[in-house]
């Protein structure tokens, strides 16, 4: 049931995400590399600790954190 969880919690925080990319074209090459980590972030994170909420969303927040380093130098 545990692992079940997590997946859905996945799903979930993936959907936000993506449902909050619909303003894509307003976004400036910054913005879209950290929202891209965060996303990649937050699923390698989950993978890595077996869905745990924890990981999900430590991932997302480092996956942000490096999108956005990476989207200043563009």
């Amino acid at each position: 049931m545990k692992n079940g969880t997590g997946k859905l919690g996945v799903v979930l925080l993936l959907s936000l995400m993506l449902g909050g990319c619909s303003t894509w074209d307003g976004m400036s090459k910054r913005e879209r590399s950290a929202v891209i980590g965060a996303g990649v972030g937050g699923v390698a994170g989950s993978v890595a600790t077996d869905g745990s909420l924890l990981g999900t969303v430590g991932g997302a927040a480092v996956g942000g954190v490096v999108g956005d380093a990476v989207g200043k130098r563009r």
